[in-house]
């Protein structure tokens, strides 16, 4: 099952997180979260991971409207996009949230959820 939208980028790991945060802001969302998984890695365990950085994304108004169609939606949000190198080459991905919600039993959380992903799904062929 593909749970991720993802795309190759031609550019620095540096510039694409900062190209990734612009496009996440022009669409509305905010990052909560930055987990810089390669120095947390370091840090804690002393080993060598490539560039990886999770943004905890979130889109204020839909997530109010997710919590209100499902109070326990909060164990899903917010909306996670990495962007990281793998062999030299740099990728920036999200999370699909119709996946991610479809073992929800909630229509109006699936019609928030298809809105958010075109938002996503922007986010990433813009970037």
């Amino acid at each position: 099952m593909n749970y991720s939208y993802k795309k190759q980028l031609h550019t620095s790991f540096e510039d694409a997180v900062e190209k990734t945060k612009a496009m996440l802001a022009e669409e509305g969302f905010g990052v909560l979260t930055e987990i810089n998984v390669k120095s947390t890695l370091k840090n804690r365990l002393n080993v060598d991971y490539d560039n990886y950085l999770i943004l905890g994304a979130c889109n204020p108004p839909f997530a109010y409207q997710a919590l209100k169609a499902e109070k326990e939606i909060g164990l899903f949000l917010p909306c996670n996009v990495i962007v990281y190198s793998d062999n030299d080459k740099i990728f920036v991905s999200t999370i699909l949230p119709m996946i991610a919600m479809g073992m929800i039993n909630n229509s109006k959380l699936r019609e928030i959820a298809a809105r958010i992903e075109e938002k996503l799904k922007k986010v990433i062929d813009t970037v």
